[in-house]
């Protein structure tokens, strides 16, 4: 009988070791960081849990051992951050942080509400060694402070947190020297993130964003490549490329300044709309198309891809610092040089098919498959809309709906306008020579 119970009690504590050593399936990182004279402080909190491969002393009943917990929170603060994290200053990596303090708190601490309270939660009295805490329930909090050169320099930051857990979340706060706080909200790992970028960084990045927004969307190529399918001449192509270009243009810009939408179902709307634009596209490629109607529609259809750039966009902002509307341009150019870069090879490719197979049988097979394609996501998305309750109609509804109806008929009759006297010009006979 003593046998048996011995042996259990070994696969219980394998058990219990084994499930110490598990990966977090959800960790969520605190963190600031504060240039200040010579040091630049970095004041974190992270969930123990997390703090896996650490000899974790602990008294009876599993609970930790408070009094004896220093040097597994020194050791895990070094492993998990002073070891991982990447911090630079104009370019140069600093030099390994010093370990000032660490301390547990419990899940119910609020302390990282701000930088303030999460600093003076170290100089609180510590948790009482008869704390009943498990380690995988409790909080690690810890200070570290890089030598830098100065508190006006530039400074970016690669967290390399993304082994503490399957998902981990760093939501991280940059206290400027005026005292102004820049938040960020990362996921994994972010790469290099400037914290305070010149706008010309902030432009290379948002230009990159931009590009590989456009190349990384299906929906948005499927709907250029049947856009420009029926018209390979640079005249057309221009027109209705720059139809669709102003018309995106607008929507994506006004979206991200907040002025567009915020109900949670618009979102999914806009990509019901952008499939539909798609099965449109193709359903009148089958059926024959004018180069008139087709600007027109590439404006109208621009509106809505516009919406789905900006939604793009819209996690992107916290990495513009204070150079929003440069990084709005950028990343519309971005969106722009990924379009070029799909026609440059988007035509040459249907030249060479239409020199091999009938025209109009090649765009009606391409228009068929493609808006197979689009009849599916249309669906499938229709069905995610649907889950959503039906958007009560009230007066601040309606009110930002006659601005948008307003807006969009100011930018028609622009439009017109300019191509009405772009036609007359063309029309006119030459003066006298």
């Amino acid at each position: 009988m003593v046998r048996i119970l011995l042996i259990a009690a070994a696969l219980l504590a394998g058990g219990t070791a084994a499930r110490a050593h598990d990966i977090p399936d959800q960790v969520r990182v605190q963190a600031f960081v504060k240039p200040e004279g010579r040091v630049l402080r970095f004041v974190a909190r992270v969930p123990l849990k997390a703090m896996r491969d650490v000899d974790v002393p602990q008294r009876n009943g599993g609970f930790l051992d408070l009094s004896r917990a220093e040097r597994a929170l020194r050791d895990a603060a070094l492993i998990w951050f002073a070891q991982e994290m990447e911090l630079y200053e104009n370019g140069a990596r600093l030099a390994a942080p010093r370990i000032v303090d660490v301390r547990v708190s419990l899940e119910s601490d609020r302390s990282f509400e701000s930088y303030d309270s999460a600093l003076a939660n170290f100089s609180a009295p510590r948790l009482k060694n008869s704390t009943e805490l498990y380690w995988s329930q409790g909080l690690m909090d810890v200070i570290l402070e890089y030598p830098i050169a100065s508190a006006g320099s530039q400074f970016a930051i690669r967290p390399r947190l993304e082994r503490l857990g399957i998902r981990v979340q760093t939501v991280l706060k940059l206290i400027l020297p005026d005292g102004s706080i820049r938040a960020f909200d990362l996921h994994g790992d972010p790469g290099l993130v400037q914290l305070d970028p010149r706008w010309y960084q902030a432009a290379a990045t948002f230009v990159r964003s931009g590009f590989l927004h456009i190349l990384s969307g299906p929906d948005h190529l499927l709907f250029l490549l049947l856009l420009v399918a029926p018209f390979r001449r640079l005249l057309p192509l221009a027109a209705i490329v720059t139809a669709f270009t102003v018309a995106h243009s607008v929507t994506l810009a006004c979206a991200a300044l907040g002025l567009g939408p915020d109900a949670l179902w618009f979102p999914v709307l806009i990509e019901v709309l952008i499939a539909a634009s798609i099965l449109y596209m193709a359903l009148e490629n089958v059926l024959g198309v004018s180069v008139t109607r087709r600007w027109v529609l590439a404006g109208a259809f621009g509106l809505v891809h516009g919406f789905g750039f900006a939604y793009g966009l819209t996690e992107l902002l916290q990495f513009a610092g204070s150079h929003l509307v440069t990084s709005l341009f950028a990343f519309n150019v971005g969106v722009e040089i990924g379009q070029l870069a799909a026609l440059c090879l988007f035509v040459p490719l249907l030249n060479f098919l239409y020199q091999h197979l009938p025209e109009r049988f090649l765009t009606i097979i391409l228009s068929l498959l493609v808006g197979h394609i689009a009849w599916h996501w249309m669906t499938e998305r229709f069905e995610n809309l649907a889950k959503f309750p039906f958007p009560a109609i009230d007066g601040a509804a309606v009110a930002s709906l006659i601005r948008w109806v307003m807006g969009l008929l100011v930018l028609a009759f622009v439009v017109w306008l300019a191509l009405s006297r772009s036609a007359r010009r063309r029309s006119s006979p030459p003066g006298p020579s």
